[in-house]
């Protein structure tokens, strides 16, 4: 009996086999709700990763990495190493970004912070009611709270 005919056996008995069993007999792992990695990967979900990869970096003002960031120069960092281009400024990625409701936001999102129609702040929806953001001078990149109900949601096309 080769190995081949003895995965199913093995499988019957097992329940399970192990990933790197079923790669040297040329079998696949299926599932439900996994994905491979490539499939999963969103630009949203990559850019949310960059932005969290860059936890502690220091917040200066026009700064768009990849050391030092200000808040419209991390979203766009983020997202250009997820392979999408956003304009530079907070007001500038809003218009730039088709709008949704707080309750369609997904984590990836662009959140903006205004004072009427002033859009002077801007974060990556990282779930949760959490961002992640370069606040301010004096800060670093870090995961916050969304601490305000004036916020929009934007969606990168």
């Amino acid at each position: 009996m080769t190995a081949l005919n003895r995965v199913p056996s093995l499988m019957a008995r097992a329940g399970t086999a192990s990933a790197l069993t079923l790669a040297a007999v040329g079998g696949t792992v299926v599932a439900p709700g996994l994905t491979a990695e490539a499939e999963a990967a969103t630009p949203a979900s990559k850019a949310l990763q960059v932005a969290a990869s860059k936890k502690g970096s220091p917040y200066k003002w026009g700064a768009t990495g990849p050391y030092r960031f200000d808040c419209s120069g991390l979203t766009l960092y983020s997202y250009k190493k997820a392979g999408k281009k956003l304009p530079r400024t907070a007001a500038q990625q809003y218009n730039k970004t088709r709008h949704i409701s707080a309750a369609n936001r997904k984590a990836g999102d662009l959140v903006f912070f205004h004072s009427g129609s002033n859009v002077y702040h801007v974060g990556i929806y990282a779930g949760k009611g959490k961002i992640w953001h370069s606040p301010k001078s004096g800060d670093v990149v870090k995961l916050q709270k969304i601490w305000t109900r004036s916020v929009w949601y934007g969606r990168v096309k």
